[in-house]
């Protein structure tokens, strides 16, 4: 308990540090919310002035950054300044979205990431492992963002196989499925090189350890070895890595999903963004850091639960 405590305690100065980021960055962003809300008539200084007052936007900045703050303690993310509705339920109808297309690229780099570095370990020093490599550093040399475009462009637009843009029927499992094929291999594609060059470096290392020379010393064959003992325990880092590489995946749905239009927070903060609403902008950077955030402290837990000495670390 004192371990999951201390973690948490050490999370805040990084909650913080967003909170303060999200804030700053969005006021020097050239543009002023007042005058994109009034469009063509911003010119009347008097309007003008009402909308900044209505927003509380007249008011000391240093004032605005106490008040933002004490409201983000208290739960209360504000309304946007786009449709008037309160921030908080507008985030958490596109959490979901995000959430979904992060784990599906999650799932894209274990299909393709485990298989392949396995197999690279299996074929080291041939034409498979070279290939393989190669593959894995284009892969991480990639833009997400030009990879997604490349995808849509060769298998929507050319072959007609998935849609253009967005999620699917919300009412369809399969329609939804269908359009999320993309999306999930453009934001997973990183990371199955990753675990694929975890997965042939860890295999690589247990393969010459003792116990795996002495079960093929008792005749066990090369599938069995590999299957069940080999992999298992290399598969440990690879774990690792795919907890961590989470928090990238919620990070790299902000692109995604702004490039494959699919509804979810990344393309909610992009679209608020353009408009300067600083309230979505706001909370909808607090939650993806929050997201992260929660990700490493489980990561740290897992590590405390598998080797007990870190706990006192």
């Amino acid at each position: 308990m004192v371990f999951v405590l201390r973690r948490l305690v050490a999370t805040l100065p990084t909650l913080i540090g967003a909170i303060t980021f999200a804030f700053i960055l969005i006021r020097i962003a050239p543009g002023d919310p007042a005058r994109l809300i009034l469009g063509d008539e911003y010119q009347n200084s008097a309007a003008l002035l009402q909308v900044r007052a209505k927003l509380g936007l007249d008011r000391p900045v240093i004032v605005q950054y106490v008040d933002y703050v004490s409201d983000m303690l208290r739960g209360n993310f504000g309304e946007s300044f786009r449709t008037g509705q309160g921030v908080l339920p507008e985030i958490w109808s596109q959490v979901p979205g995000t959430v979904t297309l992060a784990f599906a690229g999650v799932f894209v780099a274990v299909l393709i990431g485990v298989p392949v570095g396995a197999l690279a370990a299996l074929r080291r020093n041939t034409w498979v492992d070279y290939v393989s490599l190669t593959a894995a550093m284009l892969a991480l040399a990639a833009p997400s963002f030009w990879f997604g475009i490349l995808l849509i462009y060769v298998f929507a637009f050319l072959l007609g196989w998935f849609p253009i843009f967005g999620a699917g029927q919300p009412d369809s499992v399969l329609s939804m499925t269908h359009a999320l094929v993309l999306p999930a291999i453009a934001i997973g594609a990183r990371s199955a090189a990753l675990v694929a060059r975890m997965a042939r470096s860890s295999l690589l290392e247990v393969l010459n350890q003792d116990y795996i020379r002495t079960a093929r010393a008792k005749g066990v064959s090369q599938p069995g070895v590999v299957r069940r003992h080999a992999l298992r325990n290399a598969l440990i880092p690879v774990l690792t890595i795919i907890g961590i590489d989470i928090a990238y995946l919620l990070g790299g749905a902000v692109v995604i999903e702004t490039v494959f239009a699919r509804p979810g927070l990344g393309k909610l903060l992009v679209d608020a963004i353009y408009t300067r609403d600083y309230p979505v902008v706001q909370g909808t950077i607090l939650v993806f850091s929050l997201g992260i955030v929660l990700v490493n402290v489980l990561v740290d837990l897992v590590y405390g639960l598998v080797e007990p000495r870190i706990r006192y670390g």
